[in-house]
């Protein structure tokens, strides 16, 4: 396999927001993600934008159903369609940010062992004010090993 094209990962997630602007200002504020590129159109709406959390990137933007119908907020598609997830270095430390701005915390921090062979995590799950679900983890140990 190729390498993905510098500065990109391998996968990227887009998310769609009926307030795309106000999403990518709550994303960085509550989860710590930074704008990379924000390309606006027409009365200064959000066209495509890209986030990034250390070397991961999401784009975030708005519906298009003239061009895309199919694409949907969680809102319009009648729920989530996806959970995303991010590995954090203190993941109590995060909870706290994300709910002070505003997340509401499906699940509180808990701790999952899947024994010495495999890994050990703590996370929680939270959905932000468009909709979308995620996971926020921080590895505890790898293989019996402190991480």
């Amino acid at each position: 396999m190729k390498p993905a094209p510098t500065g990109w990962p391998r996968i990227s997630p887009s998310l769609f927001y009926d307030e795309p602007r106000a999403a990518i200002d709550w994303l960085c504020n509550a989860f710590g993600f930074e704008v990379r590129l924000l390309v606006e159109g027409d009365g200064g709406a959000v066209e495509h934008s890209e986030l990034t959390y250390g070397d991961g990137v999401v784009m975030v933007s708005r519906t298009k159903p003239d061009k895309f119908p199919s694409l949907k907020t969680p809102r319009q598609a009648g729920g989530n369609t996806q959970s995303l997830m991010i590995y954090v270095d203190d993941v109590e430390a995060h909870c706290k940010r994300a709910r002070e701005a505003g997340a509401t915390i499906v699940r509180e921090p808990e701790t999952h062992d899947y024994g010495g062979d495999y890994w050990a995590d703590r996370g929680y799950e939270c959905r932000d004010p468009g909709g979308h679900h995620w996971w926020i983890m921080q590895r505890l140990s790898t293989g019996g090993k402190p991480a």
